[in-house]
């Protein structure tokens, strides 16, 4: 994370995310659904952080075995369901290449995720499982659980 490390606000970010999380952990850990209030911008804040720490050009140098990530017809859509349009809460993460790569767009993808956005945060930091309820799944959903085998944080 060149340039961000010394920074307050990567700090203040970073561990607002992480409060949000640990409040699910604690509400998950009691048998509680996570159903607090999460205000739109810091949940979709929170997801577009996990996909940029996740995608980092060095994260193979830590985690090497994430390459086997990548290749032909590997896409994932996730798209929010109960956000205003303008809110434009859809992430493509794109495999395809010789990176790991993400940006907030509607498209065709490989696999698609559709449901609220705070069961879209917890499912990609594995706190909420793919086949729950809350959530819709279209393609191939072996790729979805290949990816979140691998992408764990940290």
């Amino acid at each position: 994370m060149p340039g961000h490390a010394g920074k307050t606000s990567f700090f203040a970010r970073r561990m607002a995310h992480e409060t949000l999380i640990h409040r699910a952990d604690a509400a998950l850990a009691v048998g509680a659904d996570f159903t607090v209030d999460v205000d739109v911008d810091v949940a979709l804040d929170a997801l577009d952080e996990w996909m940029e720490l996740g995608s980092l050009p060095q994260i193979f140098d830590f985690h090497p075995d994430r390459r086997e990530l990548l290749g032909p017809d590997r896409t994932l859509h996730f798209h929010a369901t109960d956000t205003p349009p303008e809110a434009a809460a859809e992430w493509l993460v794109d495999l395809t290449g010789d990176t790991l790569a993400w940006r907030r767009a509607h498209g065709k993808a490989t696999v698609a995720v559709r449901g609220p956005l705070t069961d879209l945060l917890l499912l990609v930091y594995r706190r909420r499982p793919a086949n729950s309820a809350s959530l819709k799944i279209f393609g191939d959903d072996r790729l979805l659980h290949f990816w979140l085998e691998r992408v764990a944080f940290g």
